[in-house]
């Protein structure tokens, strides 16, 4: 009855890495894995079609916009969260910002301040079905 669901697969592999020590003003494109722990300040958008993973590491620091499949956060967000598949918060994790997830794992110690918005697989992937019009 209680079943523990099945975490969802994260691509393991780090194909990015963004150094502590390194400052980013711009927007980022990425397929694969990206690990931040530098500081961002732009949006962090992955290439459509893949189940591509974003980590923020408890050092690091995104102001604006993300988008992938997969985001695992352990530092500073400010701005709105959209992982289509699987979005876990760990114990370091401060959303500032609306988040909006296929599943979501949450720590203790992880803190939202912002609405946390569900989202089926038919919105996540921007599906849209028309309603013909009634005839009269």
């Amino acid at each position: 009855m209680f079943g523990k669901k099945k975490k969802a697969k994260l691509h393991s592999h780090i194909d990015t890495l963004i150094g502590a020590q390194t400052q980013i003003t711009g927007d980022i494109c990425f397929s694969g894995g990206l690990r931040v722990d530098g500081n961002i300040k732009g949006n962090i958008v992955s290439e459509d079609g893949e189940q591509h993973t974003l980590i923020l590491s408890n050092a690091g620091y995104i102001e604006g916009k993300i988008q992938a499949a997969n985001v695992v956060i352990n530092g500073t967000v400010k701005g709105p969260i959209h992982a289509s598949r699987y979005l876990e918060l760990q114990e370091n994790a401060q959303i500032h910002g609306d988040v909006y997830y296929g599943s979501i794992e949450v720590k203790l110690g992880a803190s939202v301040d912002g609405k946390m918005i569900h989202q089926d697989k038919l919105q996540s992937e921007k599906l849209v079905t028309l309603i013909p019009a009634a005839s009269e």
